[in-house]
């Protein structure tokens, strides 16, 4: 019975509201870069397309095909991305996985809305469905910025 109760509280009411309104939902016409990831365990995938200008995120696009918890952490990722540079992502990434798979603490603001994870830090094998949109943002965003022509070349 306790499995079953945990389960029920890791699918709350604030990760379902989430997973059912995630922003920058949509592709992008004409992205700077996009990046593709699944989670071959469950099946999940997200697809990333973003703009960069002056190295911070300008414009991005979702395609989320997965469970509530990877919709709730794509949903997080897109309300705290915008402007974000590829270091601050990369970090969040960083802070995210360590959250889920060592107990650390919850990543920084803007970032921190991915607080209400942490119930699924006990649930591994979901693990990679949560990490999916910040994972494809961050490398998108680093090819994005690695592309970029250099401003009087």
């Amino acid at each position: 019975m306790s499995d079953e109760t945990d389960l029920i509280k890791l699918y709350s009411a604030r990760i379902l509201a989430l997973a059912a309104d995630i922003p920058h939902l949509g592709r992008l016409d004409a992205p700077d870069a996009t990046v593709k990831r699944r989670s071959p365990l469950c099946g999940s995938t997200v697809t990333v397309d973003v703009v960069m200008k002056d190295g911070r995120v300008a414009q991005l696009g979702q395609d989320v095909k997965a469970c509530a918890l990877g919709q709730a952490a794509a949903a997080v990722t897109g309300a705290s991305a915008m402007g974000a540079t590829p270091d601050q992502l990369a970090k969040a990434r960083d802070q995210l996985r360590a959250m889920l798979k060592e107990n650390g603490p919850v990543p920084e603001a803007p970032f921190d809305g991915f607080e209400v994870l942490t119930p699924a830090t006990a649930y591994k094998n979901r693990h990679a469905s949560i990490l999916l949109s910040i994972e494809a943002l961050a490398e998108a965003a680093q090819n994005a910025t690695e592309a970029e022509p250099i401003s009087g070349a």
